[in-house]
C-alpha cells in the first residue's frame, strides 16, 4: 500500500453493508472525514453501521476522530458484535 492511500477493512455487519471486505481510499484526512465519505459512497445501510462501529488504525483503537490518519494505514471497521 502506498503512503497516499488508506486500506479500509470491513468486518461482520460492516462488510455486509459495504458489499465488500476491503477497499482503498485516499489518505490525508481524519476518521470523521473518512467515515462521512464512506457513508456517502455506500449509502444509508453502511452509514448506520459506521455510527455505532469502533475503529482500529493499524491495530490500535482510534480515540481522536479529528486527527489526520497516517498514509499507508489500515483502518478496521468493527461493528458491535453480539454474543459472548
Amino acid at each position: 500500500m502506498t503512503q497516499d492511500h488508506l486500506t479500509v477493512r470491513y468486518f461482520a455487519g460492516a462488510r455486509a453493508a459495504a458489499g465488500r471486505s476491503e477497499e482503498t481510499t485516499p489518505a490525508g484526512r481524519s476518521l470523521d472525514d473518512l467515515t462521512a465519505d464512506l457513508a456517502q459512497r455506500h449509502g444509508d445501510r453502511l452509514a448506520a453501521v459506521l455510527r455505532v462501529a469502533s475503529f482500529l488504525v493499524d491495530g490500535v483503537t482510534c480515540h481522536d476522530r479529528q486527527a489526520p490518519l497516517p498514509g499507508g494505514a489500515t483502518i478496521d471497521v468493527l461493528p458491535p458484535f453480539a454474543g459472548g
